[in-house]
């Protein structure tokens, strides 16, 4: 009597175990976002600092050329002050967005940079993130620049809340697009000092090669084409349009784009620095 054996059975095999790749990019961005805000806020006395120091500007900006200023070279009915705080919105924005660049090497060297890159992230989000958290301290800047002109100076410019409102948002917009060519020369360059310099050979033309403080057509030749060209020139403009209830003709849109123009560029130019191998 013969016996027949069991037909052999396929060895059993373990499913591959899933592999985690990450979360999706909008809830990496709110999450680095959350980390830079957090890191802009933590120390008081910075914050405070920021705070009080385009304060300190408009306070010496307003009586230093409020004196010496021609009146009959501003608009029909316009004080000074009220000629100033549209411009100065625009010019406080370039103080975050260096310090921006500068944070951004800061994090280079310490290696908090290359710690988040080693997690399953998105690396150009970290600049996205930085840009954002930052923006955010550059309005609430701008919202107490405001506050104290009105409250404390007696500020009065005839477009009212609404055009104020309007002004502080059109800022934001061309802030973070100007904050990119900070970021992309942080990215670039990859040292605190050099950046700094590089900052203040930025923020000088900018401010003062503009209509920020006299009104364009009194500039010499010269520094009024530098005017004509500066992307921060169409935003004050822009905010004066919107601030003292001016006719707004297309300085508005001009302003959008030139932001555009800037944010793409520099979008572009710092995602392909910060990505380049560490040196």
């Amino acid at each position: 009597m013969t016996t027949t054996s069991p037909p052999p059975t396929a060895p059993l095999t373990a499913a591959p175990a899933p592999t985690w790749r990450g979360s999706g990019l909008m809830a990496q961005l709110l999450i680095l976002t959350g980390r830079s805000v957090r890191a802009n806020f933590t120390n008081v006395k910075v914050v405070v600092l920021s705070m009080l120091q385009p304060v300190f500007m408009l306070l010496l900006l307003s009586e230093v050329f409020g004196v010496i200023v021609d009146r009959g070279h501003l608009p029909d009915g316009v004080a000074y002050l009220d000629f100033l705080l549209p411009a100065l919105l625009v010019t406080t924005g370039i103080g975050p967005a260096v310090a921006s660049g500068i944070g951004l090497v800061r994090d280079m060297d310490n290696g908090a940079v290359a710690r988040l890159r080693t997690l399953p992230i998105h690396a150009p989000l970290l600049l996205f993130a930085r840009s954002f958290a930052d923006l955010l301290r550059t309005a609430a800047q701008l919202v107490m620049l405001v506050v104290v002109a009105v409250v404390l100076l007696d500020a009065d410019p005839a477009g009212g809340p609404f055009g104020l409102t309007a002004a502080i948002l059109l800022t934001c917009v061309v802030v973070w697009a100007m904050t990119w060519i900070f970021l992309a020369l942080g990215a670039w360059l990859r040292n605190s000092e050099a950046m700094q310099s590089a900052g203040y050979l930025v923020t000088f033309p900018l401010m003062f090669a503009s209509s920020a403080f006299v009104p364009k057509e009194r500039l010499p030749d010269w520094l009024q084409a530098l005017a004509t060209v500066n992307p921060l020139s169409y935003a004050m403009e822009a905010n004066r349009a919107l601030a003292l209830d001016q006719p707004l003709g297309t300085q508005v849109w001009s302003a959008l784009g030139a932001g555009v123009l800037v944010a793409v560029v520099g979008s572009i130019t710092a995602v392909r620095a910060f990505m380049r191998p560490p040196a």
